[in-house]
């Protein structure tokens, strides 16, 4: 089945052709670099920049994979959680086109794709590789976070989620791009504390770990706080060095998500631990929950962390198979994994 997926929940947009929830044949993405002005997302700058690029994206990704739309299958789009008129525009767009090709509409959870993105693997000179890697092995544990997100799930069958935990307060991506802003680094933060941190000794700064005793809830609030106070401190002796705060921060931060993911796998008996969303390309993230659960996990290259149509059409296809499909599928910013 050959399903074209568009992701229009926040400020990228991404179409892509992907083929039987595995087979990337195409995926384009356009990051609106508007934001950086702002420091921050406007949600109706980000409409309108989605409004600009899916039609041309659109016929990008079907030109990529050498397919008309008579020779797709379904057309796929997000529905939630995410901020709406962004969803709007990558929904509509998408029921209009299989209205006028008829053909199904899927409606699809972003948090699901983030999910379903450890299913996929790119098609190289046109041709999928003789041995394609492995489905992952179901049951496992999924830690989902970005900028909006950081959710602790058990993926108890293909669209079976029962939820253990997520943040009370702040998201972990977000927590990122407040101390990028507090350090001067820009947007988005992610990436940047993590390139500043790559020269800072992680034990410069001792910060706090929210515990939340016997339970799989994070909070990144105090730690937040705990590096703004730092900072002011150290900007009242001189200059902040910049590279140990990052460092710091990094640590703790990835410390909490690991020590919740891998304590989840462990009383669950789950050996499958799966990454999805932004903060996944941290590759600090990924060394220490590898460390702690004993070995590998499973996690999508960095260029399909972030928010991209591939796994729009990954989860669509789960969802086809599952579900089945209707034009009328509501858009719900708030929309929950589980």
């Amino acid at each position: 089945m050959r399903i074209l997926a568009i992701e229009t929940s926040c400020d990228e947009t991404g179409v892509a052709v992907v083929e039987d929830g595995r087979r990337i044949r195409a995926n384009v993405v356009a990051s609106q670099l508007v934001h950086q002005d702002t420091g921050g997302i406007v949600p109706e700058v980000a409409a309108r920049e989605h409004l600009r690029a899916i039609d041309a994206l659109t016929e990008q990704a079907l030109r990529d994979a050498g397919r008309g739309l008579k020779e797709i299958d379904a057309v796929a789009a997000t529905v939630g959680p995410g901020l709406i008129g962004c969803l709007l525009v990558g929904a509509n767009y998408a029921r209009g086109l299989a209205l006028a090709a008829g053909l199904p509409f899927v409606g699809v959870n972003h948090l699901e794709g983030h999910v379903y993105a450890n299913w996929l693997y790119e098609v190289a000179g046109g041709e999928p590789p003789a041995d394609p890697p492995p489905e992952p092995q179901i049951p496992a544990v999924v830690l989902i976070v970005s900028g909006a997100h950081s959710d602790l799930v058990l993926m108890e069958g293909h669209r079976r989620f029962r939820p253990l935990g997520r943040t009370i307060d702040d998201a972990a991506g977000e927590a990122f791009d407040k101390v990028a802003r507090l350090l001067g680094l820009g947007f988005p933060g992610g990436p940047l504390v993590e390139r500043a941190a790559k020269d800072g000794d992680p034990n410069a700064f001792p910060l706090p770990r929210a515990v939340l005793a016997d339970r799989y809830d994070f909070s990144f609030s105090g730690l937040k706080t705990a590096v703004l106070r730092r900072v002011r401190e150290l900007e009242a002796k001189g200059p902040v060095p910049v590279a140990d705060v990052a460092a710091s921060f990094q640590k703790a931060i990835t410390e909490i998500l690991a020590e919740k993911t891998a304590r989840a796998a462990a009383e669950h008996a789950v050996e499958t631990v799966l990454l999805g969303g932004g903060v996944a390309a941290n590759l600090a993230l990924r060394a220490e929950i590898a460390k702690r659960i004993g070995h590998p996990l499973r996690v999508p290259p960095p260029r399909l962390c972030t928010d991209n149509g591939a796994m729009i059409g990954a989860a669509a296809f789960f969802v086809l198979r599952h579900r089945g499909t209707e034009l009328s599928v509501a858009v719900r910013s708030d929309m929950k994994l589980a």
